[in-house]
């Protein structure tokens, strides 16, 4: 008899950065958010669907009714889990009442399950990046890490959130992925990055908390083939979409179908499940200052995606399901469910309406 699996899960990612804090107060000015940036950005080719507004208008993430008619909204769609952006930085968090006051305080996150992502970055301190001569990653916003702050870390996860009813298990575990696995793995050397590991284990099961499950999100060549044996349990990506270092114009069908092809390679190269990510676009541009024809080559002017619909998002959704399915993983993601600065959300927009949501609900029926 064969046997039967459950189908995917499927996970939207959340950015919590829709509210003041202090630190881009400081940066810019008091009340500052990048709604600002997606209200004002402006076409910078012929037919460039600019500015992308949400139908419902700009939102405080930290006030759980506005959170609530989201996330009911993402439920309903068939979104079946909500990996949110975690912050921290040696201790200091920052964007976390995004998940502390709105999330888990509106009726629907207080059930519905969360599990969170390792955002190790540190927020942007000029928007839109103005200077094209300086690092993608300014040196000021990298997340340094050894083996106590990892540890001090997850003991906070477990403490604050793990502990939840509602915080999502994955055969029984934890789940939680590491943003810039890459970075970590280099910043603290594979062989500290093991110990940590270990280490943090070894502290969850003294303690009686879940062991984790451990995802590294968009490791690179280098140390794809390292991370089974550091003890990571499986792979995924954030945004995979278009080619970087692409032309500055690429097709969404064309970007999806590659991509798709490319799932496979993933689980071969590291030794683990890959859970893949798929997203319904992606367009950095209010992120970034205009500079006319001279668009450098780097983010946040990384290539635009083009011809979108929520009809080639649904393709894209139900081919990953349809991987997923295959190989039994349990997961698929989706990013994200409100990345407007990027160009990547689900929450209804002023061109297709609900036709995201719609899209992810329809995948989910013909599969």
């Amino acid at each position: 008899m064969p046997t039967e699996t459950s189908p995917p899960r499927v996970c939207a990612y959340v950015y919590p950065g829709w509210h003041p804090i202090p630190e881009r107060d400081a940066s810019f000015h008091p009340g500052f958010t990048e709604w600002e940036l997606v209200q004002g950005c402006k076409p910078r080719f012929e037919g460039h669907s600019q500015p992308r507004l949400p139908l419902w208008g700009a939102y405080d993430d930290r006030d759980p009714a506005e959170v609530e008619r989201r996330v009911r909204l993402a439920l309903d769609h068939g979104i079946d889990a909500f990996v949110h952006g975690f912050f921290w930085c040696r201790g200091k968090r920052v964007f976390e009442d995004a998940l502390d006051q709105g999330f888990l305080a509106s009726p629907s996150g207080s059930q519905a399950p969360f599990a969170l992502m390792w955002a190790n970055r540190m927020p942007r301190r000029v928007l839109p990046v103005r200077r094209k001569d300086l690092p993608v990653i300014d040196e000021t916003r990298r997340v340094p890490s050894d083996v106590e702050d990892f540890g001090a870390l997850i003991a906070h996860l477990a403490e604050h959130y793990f502990s939840r009813s509602n915080y999502m298990l994955l055969e029984g575990r934890a789940y939680f992925s590491i943003f810039d696995s890459t970075f970590f793995l280099k910043e603290m050397g594979l062989d500290n990055a093991r110990e940590a590991i270990s280490r943090a284990r070894a502290w969850l099961s003294k303690n009686g908390y879940p062991d984790l499950h451990l995802a590294a999100i968009d490791p690179s060549e280098e140390v794809i083939g390292h991370v089974h044996e550091l003890g990571f349990d499986s792979v995924t990506h954030y945004v995979l979409l278009p080619e970087w270092k692409g032309p500055s114009l690429q097709d969404y069908g064309e970007c999806a179908g590659r991509r798709a092809e490319q799932w496979p390679t993933f689980g071969e190269r590291s030794g683990l499940p890959y859970m893949p990510s798929v997203a319904p676009g992606w367009d950095a541009s209010p992120r970034a200052a205009d500079f006319g024809q001279e668009r450098p080559g780097k983010y946040p002017w990384s290539p635009v995606v083009t011809g979108e619909t929520p009809a080639l998002f649904q393709h894209a959704l139900e081919q990953a399901l349809a991987f997923e399915q295959q190989a039994d993983s349990g997961l698929v993601f989706v990013a994200s469910l409100n990345e407007w600065g990027e160009g990547h959300y689900l929450e209804p927009d002023e061109r297709f309406g609900m036709g995201w949501m719609e899209a992810v609900r329809n995948a989910r029926e013909t599969r």
